[in-house]
């Protein structure tokens, strides 16, 4: 497929099923999109030592994240310059000053740098040296660290960090400025739970405000009917706090507002969210006091944010902590991580109440959550169904709409979604010629 064909399957307010269902599509998307999007890759507390690395991927590549001799960060290619064997299959440890291939023990810093080669004297001659293989482990594009965020971007050239993401990161920045010292910490090991459906299934049903009141309903409906039913004890159960808003009626989620930045970028929550009326965790707003002064942790605390997608393939909730990463696998599958971090400096019932609620609505054996899966794997499914072939995005669509400005309207507007394909166009085309075809990517 070429960048006009690409184009062509998306409208101002329908885009083609060939986006969810197309494994062809799906391997552009490994090739153009992420590649020229800045991608999670992990958070600086889970590699807090030099030589500490995690292994995870952009897209379809595999990558380590390792922090080298001088304390920065580098984000490297998982496979040795020789014959491209995965240098580390864990998913996390320490590899002390070097990589060592397990194949023919090629050693590489731990910025990639080759370091040593067994009866090196073999390749003299060889021209080894000056190609890209003798080099080293092969960096990725660009990486850049935000307040402990990881990032990076595939491509050599592109659109730099700043410019990609611009006021989106306001939300993240909530999110550090909760804790009391300003720095997050990794709570452990995220939840992993797997998805047959496609990625993107996923990240719109973020900024899906229409659907918690009628998918949730055998769920956090039954919930809070048998909660009023043994009379509303008080204090509110922590469960009670976390699944009773997934009832909350339309209304309430038309006036929560839902904001859109360029590039893909959106969240829910612009006037109040699901997590405005939690209890106050004792002794938390004091340490927020203490640090910021009354004013400004007023500030951070009234930014109640629900759900904010950053395009392509992660949302973060910035009340609770949570960041949750899309990592797709194939058109039909997708793995879902789901972290926690803990904002240090604050009770530890507040990361004890974002675990809850982990567990409770992402977790594989979570409540809510399987109300959404069975409705992405429905969706998967009933989108082979021919006689209709474009799925519909036009909810309180007017007329043109000018992405590239930030926007706030009705918290029940299919904006975001528009917003997001607007931006898969945009990315996926960016370096894909007009004579493109599937074969040559």
């Amino acid at each position: 497929m070429n960048a006009a064909e690409i184009n062509a399957l998306i409208e101002p307010e329908r885009v083609h099923r060939d986006v969810y269902i197309s494994q062809d599509i799906y391997r552009l998307e490994m090739r153009h999109l992420f590649s020229n999007t800045w991608v999670f890759v992990g958070h600086d507390s889970q590699t807090p030592n030099k030589g500490d690395y995690i292994t995870t991927q952009i897209g379809d590549q595999p990558v380590i994240m390792v922090r080298h001799s001088d304390g920065n960060i580098h984000v490297l290619y998982n496979r040795c310059p020789h014959k491209g064997t995965k240098i580390a299959i864990d998913r996390q440890g320490n590899t002390g000053k070097f990589f060592r291939c397990p194949y023919h023990a090629w050693s590489f810093k731990t910025d990639g740098c080759l370091l040593a080669i067994p009866l090196k004297k073999g390749y003299e001659n060889t021209g080894l040296a000056d190609s890209p293989n003798g080099k080293g482990m092969k960096s990725v594009g660009a990486v850049h660290n935000h307040r402990g965020f990881v990032f990076a971007r595939l491509a050599e050239d592109g659109i730099d960090f700043d410019s990609f993401f611009g006021d989106s990161l306001s939300s993240l920045d909530n999110m550090v400025d909760r804790a009391p010292e300003g720095r997050l910490e990794v709570s452990g090991p995220p939840l992993r739970y797997m998805h047959q459906c496609n990625w993107k299934m996923l990240v719109e049903n973020q900024t899906d405000t229409c659907h918690p009141m009628v998918a949730h309903e055998s769920s956090a409906g039954t919930a809070v009917r048998i909660f009023k039913e043994m009379g509303e004890p008080q204090p509110r159960p922590a469960a009670m706090q976390i699944i009773a808003p997934f009832m909350s009626p339309y209304e309430f989620f038309e006036d929560m507002g839902i904001r859109t930045w360029p590039n893909g970028h959106g969240h829910t929550g612009v006037n109040m969210s699901i997590h405005s009326n939690y209890d106050a965790i004792p002794g938390y707003f004091d340490a927020l006091r203490d640090a910021y002064g009354e004013d400004r942790a007023k500030a951070i605390l009234d930014e109640n944010r629900h759900n904010t997608v950053y395009f392509p393939n992660i949302m973060v909730k910035a009340p609770l902590a949570q960041l949750r990463n899309f990592i797709p696998l194939a058109a039909n599958r997708t793995l879902v991580e789901s972290y926690v971090y803990h904002p240090v400096g604050a009770p530890r019932q507040l990361t004890e109440m974002s675990a809850m609620y982990n567990r409770m609505i992402n977790a594989p054996t979570s409540i809510v959550g399987h109300d959404d899966l069975e409705m992405y794997e429905r969706a998967q499914e009933g989108l082979h169904a021919e006689g209709m072939e474009w799925v519909d995005v036009r909810r309180l669509y007017t007329g043109p709409e000018d992405f590239e400005a930030e926007a706030v309207e009705n918290g029940t507007t299919e904006r975001q979604m528009r917003n997001q394909f607007n931006a898969w166009a945009k990315f996926m085309t960016a370096t894909m010629g007009d004579a493109t075809s599937v074969a040559a990517q």
